[in-house]
């Protein structure tokens, strides 16, 4: 979809159900009992970059309010093209440096109104200057899906197993090919003698005199951070997949130790009239009474762990640092297909959607092995 400025009736649509869908997963992943397969974490964990993303869409939603450079991915994961993300990521670094060209607000709306009543007319240009305000002010304030987020450090404990400082590192990347947002998710050992003997105490647990406040920007452990930070940016394409990220980071980090990885990709989105990534999807969400109940947000929480540790090596010529087996799924074709030990495929969708799926007798066929969940107002029902 490219479209124009002004009060495009499918552009207000887009946004209407993009909005509705991410506010929705929100409020399923606010649900204390909804934790990332294979962990104990809580959902909530994903809850800052579904924020980021919100922001993304509110921004390109005033941004059109003075240009018409916007595009979606029609036919294939709904959501915008990376141009987009990019444009976004841009005017974020340059948001200051322009809005101390323009006119502040409160002289616009002066000079608005002065043009109105002098020349009976709408001041378009004005309008469009004030958009542009508006929009600098706000991607100036909020934090962004950008095309790379940078990891951070949400959680430190000690390995029962190891005695390691285990991490819990999040990072998210919005692919440019397939333009699908990702959020990763990663639990990593850290067998660095300096962090070990600051971190872990003589019990063997998380030293209570380290104050450590969470979420720390990077890797917890400062010799390693930037370069983390660089492979986290240079392994976080889709076409990758996790246990090839996992053992590239094995090998990376002599002293890392990757014991899980989860990768959320969120998508396709469908969204009647709008979208063409399925045509029979599309043709049953068209029947919805209103349009802005007319949509479908799926995503895939993708799992890959570590099933044993081969040890170090320390010979008198060469030594070789420990390494991870990833366990596979191979008896799941999917999952061998996507380098995975396991996988949930998940759907949202408004409950006048799911009549509609539902009274075509396709729901099945349709959901297949995803988990639905269904919402209805404020509250999201799930496994339907």
């Amino acid at each position: 979809m490219n479209v124009a400025a002004g009060n495009n009736g499918a552009v207000a649509q887009y946004f209407n159900t993009i909005r509705a869908a991410l506010g929705g997963l929100e409020t399923y992943l606010s649900n204390p009992e909804v934790t990332l397969p294979g962990s104990g974490f809580a959902g909530q964990l994903l809850l800052p970059y579904v924020e980021r993303l919100k922001n993304s869409f509110a921004c390109w939603e005033n941004r059109i309010g003075f240009t018409d450079q916007f595009r979606i991915s029609r036919a294939e994961s709904g959501f915008p093209v990376f141009q987009n993300v990019l444009e976004l990521e841009n005017d974020r670094l340059s948001a200051e440096k322009r809005l101390a060209n323009l006119p502040d607000a409160k002289a616009m709306r002066s000079e608005m109104v002065d043009f109105i009543l002098r020349h009976k007319a709408f001041p378009a240009a004005l309008q469009s200057q004030m958009a542009e305000r508006i929009y600098l002010e706000q991607i100036g304030k909020g934090e962004i899906f950008s095309p790379f987020v940078l990891p951070e450090t949400v959680r430190v404990t000690v390995s029962e197993k190891s005695g390691r400082p285990l991490y819990v590192v999040t990072w998210a990347v919005f692919d440019g090919t397939s333009t699908l947002p990702m959020i990763y998710v990663a639990d990593v050992e850290d067998s660095s003698d300096s962090v070990r003997e600051l971190l872990v105490g003589k019990d063997g647990r998380l030293n209570p005199d380290v104050e450590i406040p969470l979420p720390v920007g990077g890797l917890l452990n400062p010799q390693l951070a930037a370069q983390f930070d660089d492979f986290a940016a240079k392994n976080g394409a889709y076409s990758l997949t996790p246990a090839t990220i996992a053992t590239n980071m094995d090998k990376d980090f002599p002293t890392l130790h990757p014991k899980q990885l989860r990768r959320i990709v969120l998508g396709p989105f469908y969204s009647a009239g709008i979208t063409e990534n399925n045509a029979r999807i599309n043709e049953i969400l068209s029947r919805v009474r209103k349009p802005e109940n007319a949509w479908l947000l799926t995503w895939t929480m993708q799992e890959v762990f570590s099933k044993a540790e081969r040890p170090a090596v320390k010979g008198f010529f060469s030594s070789t640092p420990a390494s991870q087996e990833f366990h596979i799924e191979t008896n799941d074709l999917e999952a061998a297909r996507m380098g995975v030990s396991a996988y949930e495929k998940h759907a949202l969708v408004p409950h006048d959607a799911y009549q509609a799926l539902y009274a075509s007798g396709e729901a099945n066929a349709i959901f297949g092995n995803y988990k639905v969940h269904v919402i209805s107002g404020n509250n999201v029902v799930s496994e339907v």
